[in-house]
């Protein structure tokens, strides 16, 4: 199945550019391209596409406005949101999963990275980039009661692998990243992460990344990154 997917960017070069790399993959189509939020939600709403790829500074209406008018948009549910910015801050990494969308990651990605981040959306699962990821944690350790705390107790109904894989995940690794690194099928571990997720009542991969470092599972340290512990 080609994935059809709707490019929303201000800049024409950068439209040009992302349309010749996802053109060049067999199993993805650019079927549109919008330079303003207003003019993606109305291509939105006509071409339907599996995912949008969406800059945040835009003219007229801005890409957060234009993801909270698609997600809320019941007859748009099928149309996922991947956010691609050069501003990857704690404000904005907020705004976007608030406002639906199911990725969040930086214009510095490689291409073939972003290949496979379309196709994480299009299957339906929640993709932060590493930068994102710290972003998050930090806005949710600083204001503790944005969430429920978590018993670190909670972690017993995890197995030991499940228990690796929300550690993994917590580092802003995608699931093909954990998939090689573990020397696994991406769907091994996509399917280890929905356990996981429902076994902590954890309602998306975001609030699974805030769960593993509220209980200790996960924690930021001097460099940025996580220290995992078994």
């Amino acid at each position: 199945m080609t994935l059809r997917v709707l490019l929303a960017d201000d800049q024409a070069l950068l439209r040009s550019a992302f349309r010749l790399l996802l053109d060049s993959a067999d199993d993805i189509t650019v079927v549109g391209e919008a330079a303003d939020g207003k003019e993606v939600v109305r291509l939105t709403r006509e071409l339907r596409p599996d995912v949008v790829v969406m800059d945040i500074r835009m003219p007229e209406v801005d890409g957060l406005t234009a993801t909270s008018q698609i997600c809320a948009d019941p007859e748009l549910r099928a149309s996922r949101i991947l956010i691609l910015t050069t501003y990857e801050t704690d404000e904005y990494v907020a705004k976007a999963l608030r406002a639906g969308a199911g990725g969040f990651i930086g214009k510095g990605i490689g291409a073939e990275d972003l290949l496979d981040a379309v196709r994480t959306i299009a299957a339906g699962d929640t993709l932060l980039s590493p930068a994102a990821t710290r972003s998050l944690v930090a806005r949710f350790l600083a204001t503790p009661e944005d969430a429920p705390a978590h018993d670190p107790e909670q972690l017993a109904v995890l197995t030991p692998r499940e228990r690796e894989m929300v550690a993994l995940v917590a580092t802003g690794l995608s699931n093909q990243e954990i998939a090689e690194r573990m020397f696994l099928s991406p769907f091994t571990v996509r399917a280890h992460v929905q356990r996981a997720m429902t076994k902590l009542d954890a309602r998306d991969r975001a609030q699974l990344v805030v769960i593993a470092y509220r209980t200790g599972l996960a924690r930021a340290n001097g460099d940025g990154g996580t220290d995992r512990r078994s």
